[in-house]
């Protein structure tokens, strides 16, 4: 292979992708061919089926549907890299036109034959169909009645100083205990349960005064002794929840996912209604799907005490008030300090009993809904395909019944910038679920974990394809090996700008990287293809304090919880896999299934030597006993800040307080075994680092350099290795040494494949280190196995300095709008320093002459920074298309001695033109209002540009 073929395909630089799609038929048949005679993985990475290829969530917005745009947008997610998708129908968005045209009642006659019609589209294209349940969130119908409907049990408390003669009317307390929930249900109704009057501070349940009876024609009157008290009102709200953004007839009343008759009843209702009038929807469609559980909150059902008693031993109901926290938007408790003051026994009881209320809403959820949803999908021969998280789910163990299980990715500004240690959700992509999801996923042997990827609410317009990588990227380190984006929008091409936008991410034809994007959708395809075949590696085992956080601060709403128990939780698996190591979440239960033994813990496929524990204070003796087992046969349990002192729940508290308390005495016995460790004050990264040199925890990959931006994952097939690095900063560039160990290599050949354009090149002198020269936004897949044979990964030695392009330039604007305007800039700026050009969006043309004498010392050209996708064309002719990281071309092959044109093309995002459109309400909502007030965003070509010798002086090879 000649040096300079490499250059042009190889995954550091360039225009690989370019290369590839501009050979002539005949010769991109023969690429292909060889790639089918290579082993079955490399071919499916290199040309990924559909089925690993990028969803999209296809919002049906307003079921404002007609065929013939069904199927048209069809074709156009097909030809734009999409393999799937999953039908989504959902609320018209305000602020938007909607043509006149009428929405199609779910479930209706004519909605089935659309939803038909559209199925047999995606059959014929080869796309795969999912379809979710109801529609918006949590699902429900304007049809559910009674205990059909979701229910929540909450509190109302006035605090009170006598002597004072009081009165109130149950309105009153009705409207105080109603919570700000983000999508309240205008029909729901309120009943009074239980009215007390409590002394502040409370020492005895028996100083409680019920006063229920007392209550006259709805109102109260009473006489409040001296001292301070609290005026108890225990509320049960009646289908208190309205479903968030339903379409039309899938709006109404949130179901009761307490109640099985009714979650059965509601769910065959959808598909006898769909299949009696199409058929098996098996015939069609991967997968049932359910979307956010935010159930805000929802805790109760016709038999929740009953089942409370039976299942933990003891009546709740006297204590329930204490045991309730207020809660808010999302059902998360926004006030601690909400009642009376408890004494710390009365504290310590009320907590214990509201993690058995916490744990009796889980299993009932477990067995109320998510298992009747896998059965049903079971019975309709289609796959299961959940978002099982929310509030009152076990936050492991909700996923291991599903087929599919899927998680959450999100976009937020701080996202290749930031990566800060004191709020881990800002700078990650990831959501705090991610981890528990796909660790579930591991742990029932299942490969595929979806994620709802590159949600966007506050980025909207200025999502570039390099954010979206790196967001993509930061998706796959937390165990996801699919991507559904959320999401493309049912719009018709006649809409006014910018279309019907029912959320975020704006995948649309009107967008100006639109033909850019599947150079991205490519990139996730090969991914996909790749890390489905294999298992994720870990061989460390974390268990977050989840009863503790149940006890203190009841169960949080994930993926976005208000409380984050304790605050570092996050830092502690990314420092592991930073550090060149790879783990996974447990549980209690998963621990007391385990089976001990050769110094391990073993779960299904899974086996760990190594278990850390963070802040668990509150545990199961049955848990522990299992823990002296592992660390008897040679396990290892770390206990980060606290070793676990007590049991958990209220029954027989003390006699299981002293079991606990007994074995943690046993294990400590043995303080090799069993090793109490302090948390940094900061730097989890090289505090986790120091342990595994200390305490000998092998990492498979040794990492020299770690640093918060990079970090990675490992997956095994069964006869392959794989290594993905990544770098999340979107303009720095890190060099990492890694020394990977036998384990990965052993006696394999080491390769480069390229996610970008499926090629692969083998590293002949590989020895086990290897020097990572990750550019910003940068990649790497490194596979070890057996083959052999294929292109060598040549040195290649590129100089990082090179002299500068002065201008002037001539710059060609070409506005979205049509508009073209042309100037000549004596040096290169951004273009939010430019006032007539701060608000442009479309594409940029620079153009410069460059007088060639000698070849080779014009071969590189370096763009510096550039914002927006970039493209480089010599004497007309590409040098390929640069859509994250450095932007740097060889332009060797394409110059002639003489003057030469250049010509750089980027194209820029929307968001900066946006907010200037004053009278388009659905621009302004997305860029201009309250939180969604976003910053004008750097544009253009910045540089310094730079052209560079053939060879260079860099002292290490660039991989």
């Amino acid at each position: 292979m000649q040096r300079r073929d490499f250059l042009l395909r190889g995954s550091l630089l360039t225009a690989g992708y370019t290369f590839l799609h501009s050979l002539p038929g005949l010769a991109r048949n023969a690429v292909t061919h060889a790639a089918a005679a290579t082993r079955d993985i490399y071919r499916l990475f290199k040309e990924p089926q559909p089925v690993y290829r990028p969803f999209v969530r296809w919002w049906w917005n307003g079921d404002k549907i007609e065929k013939d745009e069904l199927i048209r947008e069809l074709r156009v997610l097909k030809e734009n890299g999409i393999g799937g998708v999953e039908i989504n129908p959902i609320k018209f968005p305000a602020r938007t036109d909607d043509m006149g045209k009428a929405s199609v009642m779910w479930l209706s006659d004519e909605w089935n034959d659309l939803l038909l019609a559209a199925l047999k589209e995606a059959q014929s294209l080869g796309m795969v169909c999912d379809l979710i349940v109801g529609s918006g969130w949590p699902f429900g119908a304007e049809y559910l009645k009674g205990e059909e409907r979701s229910q929540v049990v909450v509190i109302a408390v006035k605090k009170l100083e006598g002597p004072l003669e009081y009165e109130t009317s149950m309105f009153d307390l009705f409207k105080e205990a109603d919570p700000g929930i983000t999508s309240p249900y205008p029909g729901r109704t309120m009943e009074m349960m239980k009215v007390m009057l409590v002394p502040d501070p409370l020492n005895n349940l028996e100083d409680v005064k019920d006063l229920t009876s007392q209550v006259q024609n709805d109102h109260l009157y009473l006489s409040v002794p001296k001292g301070k008290y609290a005026l108890y009102g225990l509320v049960k709200i009646h289908g208190f929840m309205e479903v968030i953004n339903g379409a039309p007839g899938a709006n109404g009343p949130v179901l009761n996912h307490y109640n099985k008759e009714a979650v059965n009843k509601y769910l065959n209702h959808m598909t006898d209604t769909i299949q009696n009038r199409i058929g098996p929807l098996s015939r069609y469609v991967r997968a049932l799907f359910t979307d956010s559980m935010e159930l805000e909150g929802a805790n109760w059902c016709s038999d929740m005490m009953e089942e409370f008693k039976k299942r933990r031993g003891y009546d709740l109901f006297p204590w329930l008030p204490f045991v309730l926290l207020k809660i808010s938007s999302m059902g998360n408790t926004y006030d601690y300090t909400y009642g009376v003051a408890l004494s710390p026994e009365l504290k310590d009881k009320t907590e214990r009993m509201r993690y058995d209320f916490e744990l009796t809403k889980a299993e009932l959820l477990e067995e109320r809904f998510i298992q009747p949803f896998a059965d049903w999908c079971r019975k309709n021969n289609v796959k299961s395909r959940v978002q099982a998280y929310g509030r009152g789910y076990f936050l492991l163990e909700g996923s291991f019944a599903f087929d599919l299980p899927e998680c959450e990715t999100w976009l937020k500004y701080g996202i290749g910038t930031k990566m800060p240690e004191d709020d881990p959700r800002i700078g990650r992509a990831y959501t705090m679920i991610n981890k528990y999801v796909s660790s579930a996923a591991h742990l029932k042997g299942k490969k595929y974990i979806s994620a709802e990827e590159l949600t966007n609410t506050d980025m909207v317009f200025n999502d570039s394809l390099e954010i979206l990588k790196i967001a993509g990227d930061q998706s796959t380190i937390s165990g996801v090996t699919h991507p559904i984006f959320h999401g493309f929008n049912y719009s018709p091409p006649d809409a006014p700008f910018p279309g019907w936008i029912r959320y975020g991410g704006f995948y649309n034809e009107r967008n100006p990287w639109w033909p850019y994007f599947r150079h991205f959708t490519d990139y996730k395809a090969r991914l996909a293809a790749l890390l489905q075949q294999g298992e994720m590696f870990a061989d460390i085992a974390v268990l977050p304090p989840t009863a503790d956080m149940w006890s203190i601060y009841s169960a949080q709403n994930e993926p976005f919880p208000h409380i984050i128990h304790p605050p570092y939780q996050t830092l502690v698996w990314e420092a592991i896999h930073k550090n060149g190591s790879g783990c996974d979440y447990v549980s209690e239960r998963v621990i007391q299934d385990a089976v001990m033994k050769n110094g391990h813990m073993h779960y299904g496929p899974r086996k760990y030597h190594t278990l850390f524990m963070i802040e668990v204070r509150s545990m199961e003796p049955a848990t522990l006993q299992k823990l002296y087992d592992f660390i008897q046969a040679g396990g290892r349990v770390f206990c980060i800040e606290a070793c676990p002192e007590k049991s958990t729940g209220w029954k027989d508290h003390e006699q299981r307080d002293a079991q606990v308390q007994a074995l943690v005495t046993k294990m400590k016995a043995q303080a090799d075994r069993f090793i109490l460790l302090k948390k940094p004050q900061k730097d989890f990264i090289n505090w986790y680092r120091d342990i595994q040199e200390q305490y000998h925890i092998p990492p498979y990959v040794n990492i020299r350099n770690p640093h918060p931006f990079v970090t990675q994952v490992r997956y095994q097939t069964e006869d392959s290795e794989i290594l993905f690095f990544t770098n999340s900063h979107m303009d720095e560039a890190y060099t990492v040494d890694v020394r990977i160990s036998k384990a990965v290599s052993g006696n394999k050949q080491a390769w480069l494949w390229n996610p970008d354009n499926g090629e692969r090149h083998h590293l002949s002198s590989f020895s086990g280190f290897i020097r990572l020269d990750l550019g910003p936004a940068d990649s790497r897949l490194l596979v070890f196995d057996k083959t052999r044979k294929g292109p060598e990964l040549k040195p290649l030695q590129l100089n990082n300095g090179g002299e500068p392009l002065a201008g002037p330039w001539k710059v060609e604007f070409r506005h979205l709008t049509g508009a073209v305007n042309e100037m000549e800039m004596a040096d290169l700026k951004d273009l939010i320093e430019m006032e007539p050009f701060r608000h442009f969006t479309g594409i940029i043309n620079y153009r410069h002459t460059l007088h060639v004498t000698d070849k080779q010392g014009t071969a590189w050209l370096d763009l510096g920074k550039a914002h927006g996708i970039s493209e480089v064309f010599v004497n007309g002719q590409s040098c390929g298309v640069q859509w994250y990281g450095r932007r740097v071309y060889y332009i060797g092959e394409h110059l002639k001695p003489g003057n030469n044109a250049l010509q750089i093309k980027i194209t820029t995002n929307m968001g900066n033109y946006m907010k200037t459109l004053k009278d388009n309400r659905v621009a302004q909502y997305w860029t201009n209002e309250a939180r969604k007030n976003q910053p004008i965003q750097s544009m253009g070509l910045i540089g310094p540009v730079k052209v560079a010798p053939e060879e260079g002086n860099t002292p290490y090879v660039r991989i």
